[in-house]
């Protein structure tokens, strides 16, 4: 779908992006983090050419992206900022009916493509689409910019720190939602965060960056199981290794979500002493898993973005 190769960004004598080659599947939830002025930000920008490149390639669709006209282009890949940048004076509806009037849909269709996706993240259309911007809150203002980028249906969405301006629960809600969501929508969604919880929880795989150049590219069981070198280990840091290859899943049973209506005969059965380490192996070759809980005869649904998640939360003997 998409690829870099041997990709560089200059700025005057000051390299950003230092010959960093890669590819994105289709359908792939693709992270990039690092530290501040690591270069991922950038390498995000380059692919809609909101930002050119010095050298090098990157194709879409198997073809150089210069060889596009630029606005078509950016109608085929959604972009979704932290600083959503909704029109003040528009209403919800005409903000996510910007691209799909320039692409010269049916009024008809717009409408109806407005109303699905706002139903798809909990928007009631009659309520909230005739509202102004200022009239949400900030989560509810940014599933709107999510569903903006989706409005016209591209295959790819970039996401520049999306969630990272709000609040701890807010950000947690919209994560499950935008896994949720891709669950059903199956896009190639490359994804910008700062937060090692946040790239483990939603990404199929991270790409690790460090002063410009790619130290790791691996999905979240590789960048704990098999850390390349020393920068990714201090980044990654220990507590997240020690729990993910110390704790059993016995000690988190009570953490764990019982949710019987999602029971899939599909998913494999998997034992409660069993290593965290191991369930993410069965993980990675099924959407869930079941867990027994012996000691209340009842059964749990786990997906790994729960796996992650309920690791940042455990205060249990590993912490110290």
């Amino acid at each position: 779908m998409i690829e870099f190769k041997n990709v560089v960004k200059r700025y005057g004598d000051k390299i950003a992006v230092d010959d960093i080659s890669f590819n994105i599947g289709e359908g792939e939830f693709f992270v990039l983090i690092g530290p501040s002025g690591c270069g991922k930000t950038t390498t995000l920008k380059m692919i809609n050419r909101l930002i050119s490149l010095s050298e090098g390639y990157i194709y879409f669709k198997d073809k150089p992206i210069s060889d596009y006209q630029i606005y078509e282009m950016r109608w085929d890949i959604g972009y979704v900022l932290q600083q959503i940048a909704l029109f003040p004076h528009m209403t919800i509806k005409e903000n996510i009916a910007q691209v799909p009037q320039m692409k010269k849909w049916q009024d008809g269709d717009i409408d109806q493509r407005i109303d699905e996706l706002m139903d798809m993240v909990g928007l009631e259309p009659e309520i909230y689409k005739d509202r102004k911007p200022d009239e949400l809150s900030g989560g509810q203002q940014q599933r709107v910019g999510v569903i903006r980028a989706l409005a016209a249906d591209p295959p790819v969405i970039l996401m520049d720190e999306p969630y990272s301006a709000l609040d701890p629960i807010s950000r947690e809600k919209l994560q499950d939602d935008l896994i949720e969501l891709q669950q059903k929508i199956k896009k190639t969604i490359i994804f910008v965060t700062h937060d090692i919880q946040e790239a483990m929880k939603m990404g199929d795989r991270i790409c690790l960056l460090n002063e410009g150049r790619i130290e790791q590219i691996d999905t979240p069981e590789g960048f704990v199981t098999n850390p390349k070198n020393d920068f990714v280990k201090q980044f990654m840091g220990d507590k997240l290794k020690r729990s993910i290859n110390e704790l059993k899943i016995s000690e988190l049973i009570d953490q764990l979500p019982i949710q019987e209506g999602e029971m899939r005969e599909d998913y494999p059965i998997v034992d409660s002493n069993l290593y965290v380490k191991d369930v993410y192996t069965a993980l990675i070759d099924s959407e869930a898993v079941i867990i027994n809980n012996p000691a209340t005869s009842t059964q749990h649904v786990l997906k790994r973005q729960d796996i992650f998640q309920i690791l940042s939360e455990h205060k249990g003997g590993h912490d110290e």
